[in-house]
């Protein structure tokens, strides 16, 4: 559904986006992770057309992002990280004028979709608070029936109920059908809704993680005041990116963790702790404090 091929955007001698490769199959949900300036918001500028790429090609349902606007947006609902809406129009008509000009929008589902979001659209925007044009452009976006959805912080300055109330939305969308692509700084609302998250650093796609497989790894740390023994044949397949001081044991676990549980009861260790390995722990690896990195 989209693909990108070295996909670059450059400022002068800035590189925002540097050669992205990226491909999303037709009903995935995949979150787009980074820090600030990561290049999150230059990829999907370039996606809709609105920035034109340095070098490199990227498509959308088999159209040209940058040749084929047109065609693109219709088979895309897109909000942007800042939403910018029309401050002398209502709600309701600024509702009204997104639905009647994409070829798969509708009044109906666009208020219905606002009353959802408990959205006053009788106020003028220009009255409306952060959180309120928040979910005015989120009204539009996830009212409008097209097969891809692309947004970029869709739960920014939104009330924990009315954000999970998005989260939920969001989710539905994908379960009928439709292609999502979300880009977010809270990686539990990532690890909610998505199947697979892509890390970005500095412009360049550092990491593609699959979270259904993120689920079967965990993280065992104990405590041991000698030498790690050699560790069994049978698990070294299992075990990875072990870490190991004077005192204490760091080990990362695929698959099922009864056995190297069952190895590890037979070591001379203290205060074991084992928990599924989650999305934040992928990430640090990328994008860690520089207080963590140096130690």
């Amino acid at each position: 559904m989209l693909s990108t091929h070295d996909l670059t955007k450059k400022y002068g001698k800035f590189l925002a986006l540097d050669h992205a490769n990226i491909e999303v199959a037709e009903g995935e949900c995949c979150g787009v992770l980074g820090p600030n300036g990561a290049g999150k918001s230059t990829l999907f500028r370039l996606l809709m057309g609105f920035l034109q790429p340095s070098h490199g090609q990227a498509t959308i349902g088999g159209k040209d992002c940058q040749h084929d606007k047109v065609a693109v947006h219709s088979l895309v609902s897109y909000l942007p990280g800042d939403v910018r809406l029309f401050d002398e129009m209502k709600g309701k008509d600024v509702l009204e004028f997104f639905a009647d000009i994409h070829p798969r929008g509708s009044r109906e589902r666009s208020y219905a979709t606002a009353k959802r979001l408990d959205l006053d659209i009788t106020r003028r925007v220009g009255y409306m608070s952060t959180g309120m044009r928040q979910k005015l452009g989120l009204s539009i976006a996830l009212s409008t029936d097209a097969p891809m959805l692309i947004m970029d912080e869709p739960t920014t300055s939104l009330d924990p109920n009315v954000r999970a109330e998005v989260i939920r939305m969001i989710g539905e969308a994908h379960q009928s059908g439709r292609t999502v692509v979300i880009c977010s700084h809270v990686l539990s609302e990532i690890e909610d809704i998505c199947n697979r998250a892509i890390i970005m650093r500095q412009g360049n796609v550092v990491h593609d993680q699959n979270l259904h497989d993120l689920a079967r790894r965990h993280a065992v740390s104990f405590q041991m005041d000698q030498p790690l023994p050699v560790i069994p044949e049978a698990l070294r397949s299992r075990i990875t990116g072990m870490r190991q001081t004077e005192t204490s044991v760091h080990l990362e676990t695929e698959g099922d963790l009864r056995e190297v549980m069952l190895w590890l009861a037979q070591l001379p260790l203290t205060q074991l702790k084992a928990q599924r390995l989650g999305l934040r722990e992928v990430y640090d690896r990328y994008h860690a404090p520089e207080s963590e990195q140096a130690a």
